[in-house]
Formats: C-alpha cells, structure tokens, sequence
C-alpha cells in the first residue's frame, strides 16, 4: 500500500461525501487506510462531521483508530461526541496501558461507569490495577498484557499457554517464566521453544540473565535501559520480584516524542501544551509569560544602560558594542546549558562532578573568549576606535567566562530542585545573560576608561 498523503481536495471529498452520507463511498475509502492515517483526516473534520466518519468503522478498526489521536484532541473528541456506552465498547479492545491513558483523560465520574461497563472483566481489573501509577513511571507505562509460563511446565504445555494468552496480547516478543509465587525467573524466545523437545521442562531452556525495571523507575531510565541493551520489550516487576507486566518500544517512542516535544516548548518559551492548530488565544496565552520575562529583562537591562549614561555621552562609540554583549552572552548560555541538558538527559556512563564539570568548562570558555575577544578587536582597530580595544576584548572575554559559568550551573541546580533543566536552554538564560553581557561590558569600560 502506497504511503497516504492527505490534501486539501481529497479532504474535500470526504466532507462532501459526509455531508451528502454517501456511506458507500466512505467505506471503500476506510478500507483502503491504516488507521493512523484515518486518524489525520478526522484531526481535519469538525467535531459532528468526525465522529460520523468515525461510526463507519468497525469496532476492532475504530479502536485502533481512536488509539491513534493525540490525547488533547482525543479527550475533546470524545467529550463532545461520545456516550459512555460508546467509550466503552472500544476501550474493550485497547491494550491495557492504551485504555489507562484514555480513561485518565476522562473526568473520574465517566472514568468510573466506563469501567464498570466493560465487558471482559480481566481488562478492567488490568485497568484498575494501572491506574494508580504516574504515567511517567515504569508502572504507568506497562501492560498487563503478556504471555507467561511456570517454571515446571513442559515445552508442550508452554506451547498451549501461548495459545491461550496471546490472543490478548498484540505482539509476543519473549515468553516470560514465573515461580508459583509469580516472581519472574526467566525469559524463553520463541525461537528457543520451537526447537526444544515438547517434553522438555521450561527451567531447563530458559534465560534467566535478564534484565527488567521496578514499577518505580522512572520514564526517563526505562528508556535508557531499552536503547542500551536493544530491547524490544521489557519486564516491569515490583519490589518483591513479581511480574506485573511489560513495556514495549512503542510506548517508550510515545514517551520519549512527548517528552522531547514538553522540551522544545519549554526551550522556546512556551507555557503547557500548544500546537499550531490550537486557537489563537491559547497560543498567545502559551507564549505571553516568558515573553513578559524577557521584557522585564530587556528593562532591567536598560535600567543598567541608564546608570552609564555619562559614560555613553563622553564615548559615545560604547553604544556600536552593547548588541554583540548581549548577544554572545545568550548564545554561549545556550551553547552551554544545551550540552548539560543533554548530559543530564542521557545519564549513561561516569557521571561528572560539579568541580570537574566547571573546570571543563571554563577551560572551553577560555579559549572561546580568547577568539572572539581577539576577532572583535581586530575589528575596533579597523574601525578606527582603538581607545575601545581593551574595553571591547575585556569584556567579551569576561562576559563568554560568565554566560559559561550560568549555562553550566542553572539547568544543574534546577534539575536538583525537581524543575525542568530544559527550561535553562530558553528565554531564561537567554535573559540572564543578556543582562549579565550589557553589565559587566558596561562596569569594565566604566573603570578601564577611568570615566568616573
């Protein structure tokens, strides 16, 4: 099947077929779409005109499809659309961990009734049992859904359990093994299973170097974790070793795109969750309180000027510098606090103390500073201000050693005090350092010229 792209036109002849309730036409149009891609169309449609479309689905294809949406148009889809009755019937056939995120973005009152509507029992125990975890721990990234066997069992006998239980499980990627207390002992690859004897016990062919993660792990470690061992799929346990459940990749891709999405609107200023087809409202209301920051920045930054101003009125050339301060001291800050988000981000390898981390980093500024203070000043020369040279490499020198020192240690303390060091990458220290640069280029040139 070729890859869908979808257009302007051929949207049109949706919303025309809807309108005029040419079913037909609609239906050999589904047919022929992965539901990820019946998913864009109906991100396109007015709410009434979508959830028609959406009825002509079966119920199998209509989960699917449902899973598919993102979780803010999903709970506006389904708040102004849906019954209970309806919510439940498709939360029926999500996995586990699909139907807990779904019911947590309903309001507790239809959580409930869905839950009690639900016709397979075992999935609802499942539901409850996951509902109490965060969703960005090991727990409330799991399903329950998995194949599992005992320890004692034969090959013929495993061979019949996956038969049974992988009717509930979307994808099988390894056989996990159980004691009869439940505690996870092993995993058996299906490529082990088909070439054992049938009567061969499970203890004797399975693997039990494996590695699993706690309920109480965090987003961030599952997803190392599976990227450092390759991992398609991994086993959640709880304190006492029991096996509650498993990750699979897809979810951790979820996790991970959220999470990285959450970083580049906090690096960009941006307050909660905005997207470009949001209104115009909530766009402006995302964006309004760090650009107030920044301008509460800009003033304190021009309070600071103003102090200067005999300074600027006896060499009035100050004033061709003041842009390239600010301007070098955000972007070393970015440059800066972009890798220890990063490094903070990853956690892999040794990690490096603060002492050895500034050292590092001040070394680097040190011949940043050089280079750009050097470059400017050639370019004082030639401009034909060389009274300006000491003032102008001085203070680039001194303001890159700042911006360094700032971009290094404000995503660490705010990552210590449980905020977002992401946050250290945007307006933020754009800011600071913007301040920082006009400052300390107007002191150094204040003393250094002896205008006092």
């Amino acid at each position: 099947m070729a890859t869908f792209d979808l257009t302007k036109e051929y949207l049109n002849s949706i919303e025309e077929a809807i309108s005029s309730e040419n079913s037909a036409f609609l239906l050999s149009e589904l047919d022929e779409l992965f539901p990820a891609d019946i998913s864009s169309i109906l991100y396109e449609l007015e709410g009434a005109k979508a959830h028609q479309l959406f009825t002509l689905l079966d119920t199998e294809k209509g989960a699917e499809v449902l899973s598919n949406i993102e979780s803010d148009d999903r709970k506006k889809f389904i708040k102004e659309q849906f019954t209970v009755e309806e919510i439940a019937k498709y939360v029926n056939l999500f996995d586990s961990d699909d139907a807990v995120d779904l019911l947590n973005e309903q309001p507790i009152e239809v959580r409930e009734k869905v839950i009690a509507l639900l016709e397979d029992r075992e999935q609802a125990r499942f539901i409850l049992d996951l509902l109490h975890y965060p969703e960005d721990v090991a727990g409330g990234l799991m399903q329950k859904e998995l194949v599992k066997v005992f320890t004692n069992q034969t090959v013929s006998e495993c061979v019949e359990e996956i038969r049974l239980q992988a009717e509930n499980v979307d994808k099988v990627y390894a056989v996990y093994v159980v004691d009869s207390e439940q505690k996870l002992k092993g995993i058996v690859s299906l490529k082990q299973i088909v070439l054992a004897r049938k009567n061969t016990k499970i203890e004797n062919i399975l693997e039990d170097e494996i590695v699993f993660v706690d309920t109480t792990q965090s987003g961030d470690e599952v997803a190392q974790i599976m990227q450092k061992y390759d991992l398609e799929a991994i086993p959640v346990v709880n304190s006492l070793g029991r096996l509650l459940g498993v990750i699979t990749i897809d979810d951790v891709i979820d996790f991970i795109t959220e999470k990285a999405e959450e970083d580049i609107q906090v690096m960009a200023g941006i307050t909660g969750e905005a997207e470009e087809d949001d209104s115009v409202w909530h766009l402006a209301k995302a964006r309004i309180p760090w650009l107030v920051v920044g301008v509460f920045g800009s003033l304190l930054a021009a309070s600071v000027i103003r102090q200067f101003e005999d300074t600027l009125a006896r060499v009035s050339a100050l004033a061709m510098f003041i842009p390239i301060m600010g301007s070098t001291g955000g972007n070393v800050g970015i440059q800066t606090s972009s890798l220890i988000v990063q490094s903070l981000a990853e956690k892999s390898g040794i990690s490096i103390g603060l002492w050895e981390r500034l050292s590092k980093v001040i070394r680097v500024a040190l011949i940043n500073g050089l280079v750009v203070g050097v470059v400017t000043g050639i370019y004082v020369y030639a401009i034909g201000e060389p009274e300006l040279f000491w003032v102008v490499c001085t203070s680039l020198f001194a303001v890159v050693i700042l911006a360094s020192f700032m971009g290094t240690i404000t995503p660490l303390i705010l990552d210590k005090i449980g905020i977002n060091p992401a946050m250290a990458s945007g307006p933020f220290i754009t800011t600071a350092n913007d301040l920082i640069g006009i400052g300390t280029y107007f002191l150094i040139a204040y003393y250094l010229l002896s205008l006092n």
